[in-house]
């Protein structure tokens, strides 16, 4: 945990990584895109599900799939697929704390949408600490783990990668980080679809509490100072 402390610019994911998987937010997410594809391409929910999962596991998101093969239009689907209920999540003093305590940039990254984003990170109090919110538009809809979205981001905000960590609940996504020289923390969770190749080499470091990790690596910093 020593080497985080050069740490210059901290990298996070979204959904299922600074709120807790178990709030099942996502899952009105996951919903909302069967709904959407059953509408638009006027298929029984079934249907629309098997659709769903086929293209998100060969374009990496949902939207990257209808897009090529449906031409829709991304920003509607976006609006669509998250508007949802949030009004569940509590305030993370913990987690704002922690944020609050540490040195250097911090950034969203995500397959998302800002306005997603942003009503997440306002609702669980912790808004307040991040530079930007980079999602999948400002990456022109080349999802994470394609490392070309990684490379959009650290052009974008001019970060040398070797400084940075990114912090990540899907371990496939941790990869191209890695590769880039990016120290990577993997969100402990049992989604098999998120948890495949959690084993591998490009993982630095896992933890199941993003907070109390955080605290742990804050406290590292306060007894070097000493």
């Amino acid at each position: 945990m020593k080497k985080l402390q050069a740490i210059k610019c901290w990298i996070f994911d979204l959904d299922n990584t600074l709120y807790s998987g178990k709030t099942r937010v996502f899952e009105q997410v996951d919903k909302k895109m069967s709904k959407y594809i059953s509408e638009k391409l006027n298929v029984n929910i079934v249907e629309a599900k098997e659709i769903q999962k086929n293209y998100f596991y060969e374009y990496n998101t949902t939207l990257n799939g209808m897009i090529n093969n449906h031409k829709i239009d991304a920003d509607e689907f976006l609006e669509f697929v998250h508007d949802v209920d949030i009004d569940f999540l509590k305030k993370d003093s913990l987690l704002n704390e922690e944020l609050m305590k540490l040195d250097g940039k911090k950034i969203i990254f995500t397959n998302s949408s800002k306005k997603h984003a942003m009503n997440v990170i306002r609702k669980i109090g912790i808004d307040q600490h991040f530079d930007d919110i980079f999602d999948i538009v400002d990456s022109e809809f080349v999802p994470k783990p394609d490392i070309v979205s990684y490379k959009k981001l650290v052009k974008k905000h001019k970060i040398d990668p070797k400084l940075c960590v990114f912090i990540e609940d899907i371990a496939r996504n941790l990869k191209p980080a890695y590769e880039m020289g990016m120290k990577t923390i993997w969100i402990e969770n049992d989604e098999p679809w998120a948890r495949k190749f959690s084993d591998s080499d490009f993982i630095n470091y896992k933890t199941n509490n993003l907070p109390e990790f955080l605290k742990q690596i804050n406290l590292l910093k306060v007894a070097n100072e000493f």
